[in-house]
């Protein structure tokens, strides 16, 4: 593409008609008959003929290539038709020769013409194909002088055609180099061609970064006379990784991309201050070279072989570091090029600790304080529970004194000695099964998972309870469910929640002076397959505003309470994944509900064994 050309492309477009002055056909036409009317008159030795190239050139800047053959051929009959009406004073071959010396230069000219009207109307229809793209497309000369402009330039810079033809590119569109523009001038004239990252002014004075690439242009001798330069707007891209880049150096957690030949191939501050070590150690340094290769081999390498089969993997657990223990929660997400395979992993470290070390210790200071509770309940229960065991250390020495008199008979009654002596024993273990029972609720214990009989421990407590029951004019019924799934949990805490629910009830009904005092409880199977319990009383009733505030801390009704069993309960039932919640009976009273999950609800943790390192 000639600058001639480049510039004729710009200014026509894409048109296939070249516009042109209305009066040139006229002129071409007034052209032509003067060389007829001089050729016919002229002696046949002059070779006017050889006139009509002019006019089939002429012809060639306002005509398709059809009209210019027709010319063409016109331009030949007229030479034709000035042979045969003009005079021929010398010999006639001579004649012949001079006409067929016209008609061959005037073909050769109508021909050249019409390859010429070719090539500018495929430069014309590859202009216009330039300006189909989105990509920003121009032409510049030696001197950096636009001589072609695309629309997508256009688009992009918000420069016409006009306005930016004939400018110094470098000038009108402010450009930044990342280097020297003579070393990338250097590059380009010696390789023939350039590619890199510019950014430019726009019209409306933003800025643009885009990927250009340039490319020199040479003629059939070697000698450049143009660069092509094409741009590609990457100004949201670079944007969206400076933001992403921004994300990955501040981030809390440490963060490392581990190729697929398990090396650092780029890690975060975090990441550095983790290991201790700079980032230009910890790049290009295998994974195994630091961890260890037993635990690489043992642990880390089959998570990244899951990552790199397409799996996100995440693990957490206590494990070794430099510093001391760490809980640590780890993710491997797969990196993917445009290709889809995965190429990377993206590793992110987030240290819990602090957590973990601020659970334990809410967990402990949790468990004392419901031991506390627990003690204190039982406190409020000593005139019943004294009441309790008195029962039967009465009837143990009741029927002692009876087994002596059958003793002392004439004869011995043994046999009668023998009942006597067995209900004594049963007597005994009942008194003993109520120490067992304040024994397990006031020892002081770490909490402890088991499968239990929920009903079978809520009859226990009711037993324990009984005698305060009985004391306050309390009917108590229970609707325990057959076929009742076992509960996963604590015992001692879950029996903790169902005595304080009845006290709290008990206490309740306690000053009603008229109606039944009625208490109900009872399990049953819920909707997601766990176990509902329900303690249910028709005391002094619940307002509906108050249903949540009573499991908050420190909120009571009673002038002597302390306002902290509910919450307690509320806890208990929490940690051993199950909910809890208040609402008002009918036609009065309170109810009591909390839900415990068909499964433990703790989930297994992948800890590597050992203790070891985690990346």
């Amino acid at each position: 593409m000639s600058l001639t050309r480049t510039q004729q492309v710009q200014t026509n477009g894409s048109s296939a008609t070249i516009p042109t002055s209305p009066f040139l056909p006229v002129f071409c036409a007034a052209i032509a008959g003067g060389i007829f009317i001089a050729d016919t008159i002229t002696p046949t030795e002059f070779a006017f003929g050889v006139l009509y190239v002019g006019v089939v050139l002429l012809a060639a800047r306002f005509l398709q290539w059809r009209g210019v053959v027709l010319v063409t051929l016109g331009c030949m009959a007229l030479a034709v038709l000035s042979y045969l009406l003009s005079q021929h004073y010398v010999s006639p071959g001579l004649a012949v020769a001079n006409r067929l010396l016209s008609l061959a230069v005037i073909g050769v000219a109508g021909f050249l013409a019409v390859q010429g009207h070719s090539r500018e109307l495929v430069l014309r229809e590859q202009a216009g194909l330039l300006d189909l793209t989105h990509d920003t497309i121009f032409v510049r000369d030696r001197d950096d002088v636009i001589v072609y402009w695309n629309r997508g330039a256009e688009e992009l810079y918000g420069w016409k055609k006009a306005e930016a033809v004939g400018k110094v590119t470098h000038q009108l569109l402010q450009t930044v180099f990342p280097m020297p523009l003579e070393e990338i001038t250097a590059e380009l004239f010696r390789a023939g061609r350039w590619q890199g990252e510019l950014v430019h002014t726009k019209k409306d004075g933003t800025a643009a970064i885009v990927a250009s690439r340039w490319s020199l242009q040479r003629d059939a001798r070697g000698h450049s006379f143009a660069i092509l330069e094409t741009n590609n707007d990457i100004t949201e891209r670079k944007r969206v990784e400076d933001l992403t880049g921004q994300v990955f150096e501040s981030s809390p957690d440490g963060i490392s991309v581990i190729g697929r030949d398990y090396r650092f191939q780029r890690v975060n501050p975090v990441y550095e201050r983790i290991w201790q070590m700079p980032a230009d150690r910890l790049v290009g340094q295998h994974v195994g070279d630091l961890l260890g290769t037993k635990f690489f081999e043992q642990e880390a390498k089959s998570y990244l072989d899951r990552c790199f089969a397409g799996e996100s993997v995440s693990f957490e657990g206590w494990f070794a570091h430099p510093a001391g223990r760490r809980y640590r929660i780890m993710t491997y997400s797969p990196l993917r090029l445009h290709s889809g395979q995965v190429e990377a992993a993206l590793a992110i470290i987030h240290d819990l600790t602090e957590h973990m070390l601020a659970s334990e210790a809410l967990r402990a200071a949790q468990t004392e304080l419901a031991h506390v509770n627990r003690v204190t309940t039982m406190g409020q229960l000593t005139a019943s529970i004294a009441h309790e065991v008195k029962q039967p250390i009465a009837a143990v020495v009741t029927n002692t004194d009876a087994a002596l008199n059958w003793l002392g008979a004439q004869p011995p009654n043994l046999d009668r000695v023998r009942e006597i002596l067995g209900q004594i024993a049963d007597d005994g273990n009942r008194a003993g099964q109520v120490f067992d029972r304040i024994r397990a609720l006031v020892k002081k214990a770490p909490p402890r998972k088991n499968r239990f009989d929920l009903n079978e421990a809520i009859l226990e407590v009711i037993a324990l309870a009984r005698s305060e029951v009985l004391k306050h004019d309390v009917s108590l019924q229970t609707g325990l469910a057959t076929g009742l799934p076992a509960a996963d949990g604590d015992r001692v805490q879950l029996q903790q929640v169902i005595l304080n629910l009845i006290l709290n009830a008990v206490d309740a009904m306690r000053g009603l002076g008229e109606g039944a005092r009625e208490l109900l409880i009872s399990t049953e199977v819920d909707a997601a397959g766990g176990v509902l319990v329900t303690v249910r009383d028709s005391g002094m009733g619940l307002d509906p505003n108050d249903a949540d505030r009573v499991f908050e801390a420190f909120y009571t009704t009673k002038p002597e309470g302390l306002g902290m069993g509910l919450a307690i309960c509320r806890s208990i039932v929490a940690a051993h994944g199950g909910q809890m919640w208040a609402s008002a009976n009918k036609p009065r009273g309170a109810v009591f509900q909390f839900t415990l999950p068909p499964e433990s609800d703790e989930t297994a943790r992948a800890e590597p064994t050992g203790g070891g390192l985690v990346v």
